[in-house]
């Protein structure tokens, strides 16, 4: 059986760059902290990957704060604040905000007061972009970087939170990205690592693979890779549309019951979530899981939990609809013969399903 993978927002395929990058990494013996020759060396590697990684998402080097991946990074910005954030953000994120900021049925957010408040600009589940306002505190770019142009000089936020396995980077590296002159207490004590703002010999092999990445995506980006990957998602989308199935498309569509004439926003272009009524979105992982596709109910951090949507239920979907979605995530390579292998055989499961109920 050949296998699919298409969950790519919980995890990209690592790079063979990043692996290379990685591989020659560990070669160097010294501390980035060392004054010596062979610290010099490892400094002069991490500072040239925060060079490549601040290039790859409109920032500044010195802007850069390594980090072991978004969770710290959003942790790191936000403890101690009073923020406000919508229920569609990460976990990670919601951990430190009051969840208060109103949500439509399309998934977009509205900000009253940007400086007391965080935003992602996509999210991972509906892959629903958002228009950012001026001025935000801090936004969750984990998604969106990588796969939609970026330049967080542009964006007005304080803050910005990346992690490198979202792009084809190691899992366990990300970083916090800071406007230049903004004012930041280290969470973790030791020593004056990462300007003083993140204690802890720096993670050299995995900051590596990460600035190796982010150059290799920003590459994809420049040569329309990501605009072949929209294709891709939109054949399977009308795959899925014609089928003669009974499925919802949450972020292109308003639940049910609701009424407006606003355009549906921009989705990421490799993102698709899928409302099958009545067929539970784990069973529909580990069916097709069994079948060769690997896809998930939701977040990463979340699908293994047995309940409903949080982002889709701040979108006014019903309970019972959000704990039958299923996210589709794909990325380069996935092509059209790869996608509508897929859309036949979800089609034909979801149909053996509805017989048995």
């Amino acid at each position: 059986m050949q296998r699919l993978y298409l969950d790519w927002n919980a995890t990209a395929p690592i790079r063979a760059e990043a692996r290379a990058a990685m591989i020659a990494a560990m070669d160097l013996v010294g501390n980035p902290s060392s004054v010596h020759s062979e610290g010099r060396a490892a400094k002069s590697l991490m500072e040239r990957a925060r060079a490549q990684i601040a290039a790859a998402i409109g920032a500044d080097g010195q802007d850069i704060v390594f980090t072991s991946g978004a969770t710290e990074a959003a942790a790191l910005a936000l403890e101690g604040r009073s923020i406000a954030c919508a229920e569609v953000e990460h976990d990670a994120v919601k951990a430190w905000c009051d969840p208060s900021l109103p949500v439509d049925g399309y998934g977009r957010v509205t900000v009253a007061d940007p400086a007391q408040a965080t935003l992602q600009l996509a999210n991972s589940e509906t892959g629903v972009i958002q228009d950012l306002p001026e001025g935000l505190w801090a936004t969750d770019l984990t998604q969106a970087f990588g796969k939609i142009p970026v330049a967080f000089n542009w964006l007005g936020a304080t803050a910005g939170i990346v992690s490198a396995h979202k792009l084809g980077g190691p899992k366990g590296i990300g970083a916090l990205i800071l406007r230049r002159g903004t004012d930041l207490a280290s969470r973790l004590k030791g020593g004056g690592q990462e300007m003083g703002r993140r204690a802890g010999t720096e993670n050299l092999i995995g900051i590596a693979g990460f600035a190796a990445a982010a150059e290799a995506a920003a590459r994809d980006l420049a040569n329309g890779v990501w605009d072949e990957v929209a294709e891709i998602r939109d054949i399977l989308k009308s795959a899925l549309e014609d089928c003669g199935e009974k499925l919802y498309f949450p972020g292109w569509e308003l639940p049910e019951g609701q009424a407006g004439n606003a355009a549906p926003p921009q989705i990421l272009p490799n993102t698709l979530s899928v409302i099958s009524p009545g067929w539970k979105g784990e069973t529909q992982v580990m069916r097709l899981d069994l079948l060769g596709f690997a896809v998930s109910a939701g977040s990463a951090c979340s699908s293994g939990k047995v309940r409903a949507s949080h982002v889709l239920g701040a979108m006014g979907w019903s309970g019972e609809d959000a704990a039958c979605a299923l996210r589709v995530s794909i990325g380069p390579g996935v092509g059209k013969e790869d996608i509508l292998r897929f859309a036949d055989t979800f089609v034909a499961a979801h149909r053996k399903h509805r017989m048995r109920r």
